[in-house]
């Protein structure tokens, strides 16, 4: 055995009962056992089931060896461990529980065992003129009889547990205790002041004006991941302002990698569609590039970009120093590690990580620059696949950034051309409402 608030002085002055369960039919059952021993100041109880069971039991076996002085043999015997708890009385009443489950397995050295209690529940006393021992009434233990059925007018164990660490505890479990009535206090004035300030707000302000500013502060959350909108527009294009997704710097260096694509030929087209280099959407752009060559050359660096764009957001840990590749320019590596990436601690070093937050926000700056491409107006079903996104998701992020979503025809060759949303940013902006959470399904009869 092992106490579990700390050793013994004097082991050998300590005396055991072990019970063991009535029901030797039942697989389970007939193996538990519980350790019953006393001291002078309290009384300990052990399980080899339930939450109280050690688990090591279960996990590997013990043995205990006897050795026989006379003829020099040792006989070995199969053992348990029991972790011993301090009992005290209160919660359930362990003579009636053991009485009516569990049966004597080991006499107890007591002499007042014919009462056929458990010993270490009852306190006796020795009556000095009979010389027998009477059962005594104490305040702090408790009496169990045989026809007890529970002891109602005591303490909760949790209490007395705690006038248990007050007594015998070491000086760590004081501090704690002292420490968990102190936050107790805390907490009840805490949430006393909580709720008078909340009731003050609500009689100030009104549930309908609280509501609104829910709603508000959702809309502002919503709009830390998108591109800054300019509400008070006059022209479509600078709601969203391009110089927001590329500044001058940014654009200037796109100029090279970009070259390629403004000088694309249509068989170029076809076989880069077929190696499937870029993505849907950039691939059927290019075969519509404008003929003016400043006007070319300005698509092909915004299709440069998305492409790049895109294929960023496939990614999920940032491992090497220039993910993009070497053709991709350094100002704009470090505009996607700076803008579209959150640090996060792994293995003792930190990582770039493309969370779920940060592809939302990549997906609204793709859609800004789609709109921007195609005159504002653009396919989301095709963006959607690219990204490898849910339609509702899609459809979410439209929603935020304001646009009016539409059925159309896709273009020819491309995937579900027939169920394509249209997204399209017309003047005045719809009203912005905050996200409903999820979606109702539709009953299916």
């Amino acid at each position: 055995v092992r106490f579990a608030n700390g050793k013994l002085w004097q082991p050998e002055s300590l005396r055991f009962t072990v019970y063991r369960n009535r029901d030797t039919e039942h697989p389970r059952k007939r193996h538990r056992r519980i350790l019953v021993s006393e001291t002078e100041r309290l009384c300990y109880v052990g399980h080899n089931f339930g939450s109280e069971g050690m688990k090591c039991n279960s996990l590997c076996r013990y043995f205990v060896g006897v050795l026989d002085k006379n003829s020099g043999q040792m006989e070995v015997y199969n053992a348990e461990i029991f972790n011993m708890q301090p009992l005290l009385s209160g919660g359930r009443c362990w003579g009636s529980q053991l009485l009516s489950c569990f049966v004597l397995l080991i006499p107890a050295l007591f002499p007042w065992h014919g009462v056929r209690m458990i010993p270490s529940l009852l306190r006796a006393e020795r009556d000095r003129r009979t010389g027998r021992h009477k059962w005594l009434w104490n305040e702090q233990w408790g009496l169990c009889c045989l026809g007890c059925t529970g002891c109602s007018d005591v303490c909760s164990s949790l209490v007395q547990m705690d006038l248990c660490i007050e007594a015998f505890g070491t000086s760590k479990q004081k501090r704690a205790l002292s420490s968990r009535r102190m936050n107790t206090v805390g907490s009840d004035i805490v949430s006393t002041a909580v709720t008078k300030a909340a009731a003050n707000i609500i009689d100030a302000k009104g549930v309908t004006a609280l509501v609104q500013d829910m709603a508000q502060d959702d809309v502002q959350n919503i709009s830390a991941f998108l591109p800054p909108c300019q509400e008070d527009a006059d022209r479509p294009e600078h709601v969203y302002k391009f110089e927001d997704i590329l500044s001058a710097a940014e654009y200037e260096a796109l100029r090279v990698p970009a070259a390629a694509l403004a000088s694309v030929t249509a068989e170029e087209v076809a076989k880069r569609a077929e190696e499937r280099s870029h993505c849907s959407f950039v691939l059927e752009e290019l075969k519509f590039l404008p003929t003016d060559e400043k006007s070319r050359d300005h698509k092909a660096r915004c299709l440069w970009f998305l492409d790049t764009l895109i294929r960023f957001s496939h990614l999920k840990v940032i491992k090497k120093k220039h993910p993009m590749g070497p053709e991709c320019p350094h100002i704009i590596s470090r505009k996607l590690m700076k803008n579209f990436t959150s640090l996060t601690y792994n293995n003792g070093s930190i990582q770039n990580l493309i969370s779920a937050s940060m592809k939302a926000k990549i997906t609204a700056y793709v859609i800004v620059l789609a709109l921007h491409i195609n005159n504002f107006q653009t396919d989301l079903t095709v963006l959607q696949n690219d990204m490898k996104l849910s339609e509702s998701r899609i459809l979410d992020m439209a929603k935020a950034l304001r646009l009016r979503v539409s059925k159309a025809k896709g273009a020819p060759g491309l995937e579900n051309d027939q169920n394509h949303k249209l997204g399209t940013l017309s003047l005045p902006l719809p009203t912005q409402k905050a996200p409903e959470g999820q979606r109702k399904r539709r009953k299916i009869n």
